[in-house]
């Protein structure tokens, strides 16, 4: 098991979640190396302790545990492979936690890398969005080599509370696209209530401390939901990423033969709004095609 007086943090993606992810390991008095493509993301950061690095490839020569949560599949594989990559300046011995939603191929892709040069790869990727980023209460869904998740232990616990090794190299992604799967139908319904609230004249906010506890319940339900009926619609997971994630799980169920009809339906209408200029709104702005767009010609 890793320890935190012998262990330096790299942190790359400084964004939603990756700032409040960093913030709680430093508050844990985690020696803490930070890299974001833009760096006035990490300003807090650094004003709370973290030292700055210039490339992926600095982090990677100073720390011991490697964490990455980046945008999309292509950032990964440039972060770990490309001309600064981790894989080719991380110290033998040293582990990476890939934390970004992406493909299990990928995944398999960098074990397999890490493991010819003595670097210990896992897949972790993580939800509960921003509040379960900042309140340290992600659920984590790791694979690869379950040492390396026994070693590591001590860091997903400062992350999360829910906290599962799924298996081999692959795995955690796998799991993600069953979380987001589930998600993706649940946002539909959790739209389709509060606005079938509004229409009814009901006041959803007391739609929602009736249905919020019961057989309904869930996340996008009781923290979601109330920020719809309030207007807010600021990201605590963008939609142009949970677009991302859908495309992943569709491919892979392709792959695997199987038809998702509502995984298709939910990846169509925020497709929809993309188009509309909403990529940078969070998951809860399907609200608004509800509310505005759902007679758009597109």
């Amino acid at each position: 098991m890793v320890s935190q007086e012998n262990s330096i943090i790299g942190f790359v993606g400084t964004g939603v979640m990756g700032n409040s992810m960093a913030k709680n390991l430093l508050a844990k008095g985690y020696r803490v190396f930070v890299y974001n493509r833009t760096k006035t993301k990490a300003e807090e950061l650094l004003s709370l302790g973290a030292k700055w690095a210039d490339t992926p490839k600095e982090v990677a020569e100073k720390a011991t545990i490697i964490i990455t949560i980046v945008g999309y599949p292509s950032d990964v594989e440039e972060i770990y492979l490309g001309e600064n990559g981790i894989l080719f300046h991380a110290k033998k011995g040293s582990y990476t936690i890939d934390m970004t939603t992406s493909t299990p191929s990928l995944a398999k892709k960098l074990f397999e890398e890490g493991k010819k040069r003595g670097i210990y790869v896992v897949d972790a990727p993580v939800s509960g969005g921003d509040i379960g980023a900042r309140e340290g209460k992600l659920s984590i869904m790791v694979g690869g080599e379950e040492a390396a998740f026994q070693a590591l232990a001590p860091v997903f616990e400062v992350l999360g509370t829910n906290i599962v090794y799924q298996g081999e190299s692959g795995a955690g992604q796998h799991t993600k696209m069953c979380n987001q799967i589930a998600i993706a139908s649940n946002m539909i319904g959790v739209c389709e209530a509060i606005v079938y609230a509004e229409k009814a004249g009901l006041n959803p906010d007391t739609v929602l401390k009736s249905i919020s506890t019961g057989a309904a319940g869930s996340f996008s339900l009781s923290n979601l939901a109330p920020r719809m009926i309030k207007g807010d619609f600021e990201p605590g997971f963008y939609i142009k990423h949970f677009i991302k994630d859908m495309r992943i799980a569709l491919e892979e169920a392709k792959f695997m033969g199987m038809n998702a009809p509502g995984l298709q339906l939910a990846e169509n209408l925020y497709s929809r709004l993309s188009k509309l200029g909403e990529d940078e709104s969070g998951t809860q702005a399907l609200y608004k095609y509800y509310q505005h767009y759902s007679n758009s010609a597109i």
